[in-house]
């Protein structure tokens, strides 16, 4: 394996808003939600990866057609589950909640907390920042290891009994190398290394290809971490405007109940748990269950109070990142412009986005016809490429006052970005123009169990998974994509779906151009 190094750097904060919360006289509990199971689906982007249901995006029909079969596969992926990071509503508010609960212990000593909450007189905060977790880890394997099995086998037409990509043709002479790409943060680094090792197999994993670690955290441009590119990110009425939902959210109201509910186990009333309190021991159930496999704060909240808790994270990636944020499609546009170049076997000589046109007009740092593509990425990456896209489906008015959040929003955090989520972007060749939908997903043993001929399929289309879920590639803007009901796009027809991309993205003015309409058009971009 040839690896490239970089340099690594930080970027902004936001402000939170605290709200306090009186303790409550009753201690009546309600119906709390102790199935942990059930719990971690509404985590947001801290959820554990699990494959979304293939119909889940209102797809009719999941299988692919026969005579059809998959020519080349893209794959955006975000890292496995991490420690807390360093933002606002993340790893900061949960250590003032940790600095509060110790300064209690510190005066009271083991009788501060009752009831639900006696764990607290003992509990410390034992999570590190930033790091991918060894949960993380294996998840990222697993996906390395499902990928091969459902798409490497079929790719690399393996033989029986095949459990790795091999590395050499059936005649013995070696491969190409394939490259993989991944920004220089640590964890998304890591993630990398353990997805190959899922793919590639435990033995000289890291002999079978070639990995490039593009810069995160300077200046450089970075289709994997678009933001460090596009300065107006920085700024706090732009690029934090989902951050400050978030606060907006919880000082709303959806965990007043629950506040006072745990204040009532806070010795002689003497303390109080503030709303940014309860919502840190919510995100302290989440990483201490991917930490140590199980956390006493899960049990302590009503469903309600979950779908709350999931809904904040809605909020942040729809106004950061998606048709919620002036800058959505300027920080998806340079990766989709990457996946379509390749597509068209064509380098990127220059850019007017993320595009770091000096490693994609090089066929060393951006090979051509490589039968798939893996690029280790982030959760707000995933939604800005698909807003990019221009699928509707994700497009909706969420309001940051609604309390019980819209229950049939389409964009939902904790399908669309757990840990491990993965966009696929298939090129699928079929030999008839218009192949016959097929209504669910099927095995495939192997590239023609289901009549499939690369001899005879000169006819392409393009479908994505998200999380296995097919996308409906027929909502994209125009109808360009429409009239079939499998997700699946006729290649030209989705290559012609994408010919204004970059002007809807408005990069430039958006990235860097001091404008008032911090808000965007609702269309996930900003014009003059």
């Amino acid at each position: 394996m040839r690896l490239t190094t970089c340099t690594l750097l930080g970027f902004g904060s936001i402000t939170a808003v605290l709200a306090i919360a009186t303790p409550k006289e009753s201690r009546a509990e309600p119906d709390l939600l102790t199935d942990i199971q059930a719990i971690q689906r509404y985590w947001g982007q801290i959820t554990p990866y699990n494959d979304t249901p293939a119909s889940y995006f209102g797809v009719e029909n999941t299988g692919l057609p026969y005579g059809c079969g998959f020519e080349q596969v893209h794959i955006l992926h975000r890292h496995g589950a991490r420690y807390p990071t360093g933002s606002e509503e993340d790893a900061v508010n949960d250590d003032l909640f940790a600095a509060k609960v110790g300064s209690i212990q510190a005066k009271e000593g083991s009788e501060a907390f009752s009831g639900p909450l006696a764990f607290l007189n003992t509990w410390k905060d034992y999570l590190g920042t930033n790091l991918l977790l060894p949960t993380g880890a294996a998840q990222d394997y697993t996906s390395g290891t499902q990928f091969w099995n459902q798409r490497g086998r079929l790719l690399y037409n393996a033989t029986i009994g095949q459990s790795y990509y091999n590395a050499s043709f059936t005649n013995g002479t070696a491969r190409p190398l394939p490259l993989l790409r991944t920004t220089s943060q640590e964890r998304i680094l890591d993630s990398a290394l353990a997805w190959s090792n899922g793919f590639f197999g435990p033995e000289n994993a890291t002999s079978k290809y070639n990995l490039l670690v593009i810069p995160e955290g300077g200046t450089e441009n970075n289709t994997l971490a678009s933001y460090d590119s596009c300065f107006n990110d920085d700024v706090d009425a732009i690029g934090s405007t989902g951050d400050n939902a978030v606060f907006t959210y919880i000082a709303g109201g959806f965990l007043d109940a629950a506040t006072n509910r745990l204040n009532g186990y806070l010795i002689n009333g003497q303390y109080s748990f503030n709303q940014n309190d309860t919502y840190a021991m919510m995100e302290l159930c989440s990483y201490e269950y991917a930490t140590f496999g199980s956390s006493d704060f899960c049990g302590l909240f009503t469903e309600a109070e979950w779908e709350g808790f999931e809904y904040t994270s809605d909020l942040e990636y729809y106004y950061d990142y998606s048709y919620g944020s002036a800058i959505g499609r300027a920080q998806g546009i340079g990766y989709l412009q990457e996946v379509i170049a390749r597509i068209n076997q064509q380098y990127i000589t220059s850019s007017n986005t993320s595009v770091n046109s000096t490693l994609d007009n090089n066929a060393e740092t951006f090979p051509l016809g490589q039968r798939f593509y893996l690029d280790m990425s982030h959760d707000d990456i995933l939604v800005s490429v698909v807003t990019a896209e221009s699928v509707d489906y994700f497009k909706e008015s969420l309001p940051i006052n609604a309390n019980p959040p819209p229950a049939d929003r389409h964009f939902r955090l904790s399908y669309l970005t757990p840990f491990g989520a993965r966009l696929y972007t298939e090129v699928i060749g079929c030999a008839s123009a218009s192949p016959a939908e097929v209504q669910n997903p099927y095995t495939q043993y192997y590239p023609g169990s289901n009549g499939y001929n690369p001899d005879n399929a000169p006819h392409k289309f393009i479908r994505q998974l998200w999380n296995n879920a097919v996308v409906p590639l027929a909502t994209i803007e125009g109808g360009y994509c429409s009239g079939r009901t499998d997700g699946m796009c006729a290649l030209s027809s989705f290559l012609a779906s994408q010919a204004d991309a970059e002007t809807k993205a408005n990069y430039q003015y958006g990235c860097f151009a001091n404008y008032t309409d911090t808000a965007g058009n609702g269309d996930g971009s900003v014009f003059a």
